[in-house]
């Protein structure tokens, strides 16, 4: 399973910067790889797992601006289909580097 966290956060005030940068560190601290600028993407092990990560986000997520989630099986993740560009295919980001502890 995949959870991708999509925002749009404003960043009009200084307040509004510093919830920015928060919520970001929020999603690396937890394991989130950046997969496009404001879109962040995690491996979950399955359904459950992804449904607790999307909890816990919510609540970190600022008060103001647009913070959405989805789940995605990993089948569905890989038939992205790059349009402009390249697959940047890091190795970080592969289901098979998940270890189970």
């Amino acid at each position: 399973m995949r959870l991708l966290i999509m925002f749009d956060l404003p960043v009009d005030t200084s307040a509004d910067r510093r919830n920015y940068r928060q919520f970001r560190k929020v999603l690396i601290n937890e394991g989130f790889l950046m997969i496009q600028e404001s879109i962040y993407g995690r491996i979950a092990i399955n359904k459950p797992a992804a449904e607790f990560m999307e909890q816990r986000i919510a609540k970190q997520a600022p008060p103001k601006g647009l913070v959405q989630s989805l789940i995605i099986t990993e089948k569905q993740y890989a038939n992205i289909n790059y349009l402009t560009g390249k697959d940047p295919n890091v190795l970080e980001d592969k289901f098979e580097r998940l270890t189970i502890i």
